[in-house]
């Protein structure tokens, strides 16, 4: 049996691992003619409670940065996708890993294209990975991808002139 993929859905966080999964999942949208879906999660800002009123959000800075998020995903993709690539841009606000697990299930997408950060020790103990999470709760299968891609950011190196 062939896997049939026709949706990949990449979260993206700006990072340069982020990226790095972006460029390479834009080879496994082409060698499957796949549409490519990208999301950011814009975590709310909350500030720490004010005993008379609890914690509170700020809506108006929440909406700048949604605005810029687009903006900045949109250019994103428009200089890592070629055009004959479907691709949407999705932002989203919440919890990162739930929200990119319910836009897997919301859109139906095949597989998720995602990097991980390599957090270890007590950084991973306090923060989990956000990957670590959607591979155990996503819809559909999820490739990881880590920092460096076998073959893949060495050619990219050697491009701009770097040497491994």
């Amino acid at each position: 049996m062939e896997p049939e993929i026709k949706k990949v859905l990449v979260p993206i966080d700006f990072s340069d691992y982020s990226k790095a999964a972006l460029r390479y999942a834009v080879s496994f949208a082409k060698m499957f003619k796949a549409e490519m879906i990208l999301v950011y999660v814009v975590e709310p800002v909350i500030y720490p409670p004010d005993f008379s009123m609890g914690q509170i959000a700020i809506p108006s800075v929440n909406t700048e940065w949604d605005v810029k998020a687009k903006e900045e995903l949109n250019k994103l993709a428009s200089n890592e996708i070629p055009k004959e690539i479907k691709v949407t841009t999705l932002i989203k606000t919440g919890k990162p890993f739930l929200e990119i697990i319910d836009t897997a299930a919301e859109l139906d997408t095949d597989i998720i294209i995602i990097a991980t950060h390599g957090h270890t020790g007590v950084e991973h103990i306090l923060f989990g990975s956000t990957a670590e999470k959607v591979v155990r709760k996503a819809p559909c299968p999820v490739l990881t991808l880590r920092e460096p891609i076998k073959g893949y950011m060495f050619k990219e190196d050697m491009k701009n002139g770097n040497k491994a």
